[in-house]
């Protein structure tokens, strides 16, 4: 079945089903990719009740905040289930860091670009590794660059299935999820930050900012995206 094929046949199904059909069609082949934000937390609740045998890894670039550490401990004993941690090439972050600095990020985009590569992209291909389905916390509320989102769509770049089960979620929807069924959730939520990333490259947001507003905030709209997601077909 190609992508079009299965957002039809998905359409009107909920976020649990969609994830028990790909556990299902897709056994030992499927991961969730998890940034450990809530729409990533609402998912592993979800897969510890309808698919517990998916597996859950995150990406620590070495500069997340130490509230997504405790996160991370916090969520691996609720569920009873290991989130795999992987980390970026420490040869390439060393030479990036001593040719162009701690903070190159701030210099440019260009700059930006790489290190999300280094710290992200590389250890993203080695966990998605001999997977066929990766399942993303992605919401069309969430970015400009996400409006066009579908519930299925094809990775070129990963050549494999990306699953979005909370594609048409509200934020309103998610957090009552999360407070309904007793989700862990980082507490920086609580605190301004809807969308959580690299310490140095999120901020605290203001009443009535977008929510991705605080992620790479010196740069355009149209342009934050790390890679994770950029479509490239």
């Amino acid at each position: 079945m190609d992508v079009n094929e299965l957002n039809d046949l998905l359409k009107g199904k909920t976020a649990e089903e969609v994830i028990a059909y790909f556990a299902k069609e897709y056994a030992g082949e499927i991961c969730l990719s998890s940034s450990m934000g809530a729409e990533d937390q609402v998912l592993t609740d979800m897969i510890a009740k309808v698919a517990p045998e998916v597996s859950i890894f995150t990406l620590d670039t070495g500069r997340v905040f130490p509230e997504t550490y405790k996160l991370i401990d916090d969520t691996c004993k609720k569920y009873g289930k290991t989130i795999e941690i992987y980390f970026p090439s420490h040869e390439r972050v060393e030479e990036m860091v001593r040719t162009k600095g701690i903070n190159l990020f701030y210099a440019n985009i260009e700059n930006r670009k790489e290190c999300c590569h280094i710290r992200k992209i590389e250890p993203l291909k080695r966990a998605l590794k001999g997977k066929k389905v990766w399942i993303c916390g992605l919401r069309r509320e969430q970015s400009v660059t996400r409006y066009t989102t579908q519930t299925v769509e094809w990775d070129e770049g990963n050549q494999m299935l990306k699953v979005n089960p909370l594609i048409n979620w509200t934020e309103k929807h998610l957090w009552e999820y999360i407070c309904t069924h007793d989700v862990p959730y980082n507490v920086l939520h609580d605190q301004g930050f809807p969308s959580i990333g690299c310490q140095p490259c999120t901020r605290a947001i203001s009443a009535g900012e977008d929510v991705r507003a605080g992620r790479w905030w010196w740069e355009e709209p149209e342009k934050k995206e790390c890679g994770l997601h950029i479509k490239t077909k």
